[in-house]
């Protein structure tokens, strides 16, 4: 499964990057909502994570573009240092799926990401 990242801080991005891989997702980073946008046409990804301050095209933008037109059963989880209530509000009207704060735990993202996609995470509790 293919997975769109729009980040425009370079250790966030390549952390996000990693732990994705990691867990099997094919995943393309891009800097800014631009490149966001454009890699969205070639990419085709099943899922779009992105952070909502970014340059050229803000995070909430991204939502209301890939909403409004063919992509717009494409979940999208948003991630921000923003702990702003209508930040979050805004997201969610726009179609944003669900909403992360920075910083957040890349085990709890992977299990976002795969409850969206609706693949079944291996459970590490024991009876």
């Amino acid at each position: 499964m293919k997975i769109l990242v729009a980040e425009d801080e370079p250790l966030m991005l390549m952390a996000i990057e990693a732990k994705l891989k990691n867990e099997g997702f094919e995943v393309v980073g891009t800097s800014d909502g631009r490149e966001a946008l454009n890699a969205l046409e070639e990419f085709s990804p099943d899922l779009i994570i992105t952070d909502i301050l970014m340059p050229y095209t803000s995070g909430l933008e991204l939502i209301g573009i890939v909403k409004s037109n063919q992509h717009k059963k494409i979940p999208i989880i948003v991630l921000s240092g923003l702990g702003q209530e209508d930040t979050v509000m805004e997201a969610f009207q726009l179609g944003a799926d669900d909403f992360i704060t920075k910083p957040f735990n890349p085990t709890e993202l992977s299990v976002r990401v795969k409850r969206l996609l609706k693949i079944p995470t291996t459970s590490t509790k024991r009876k």
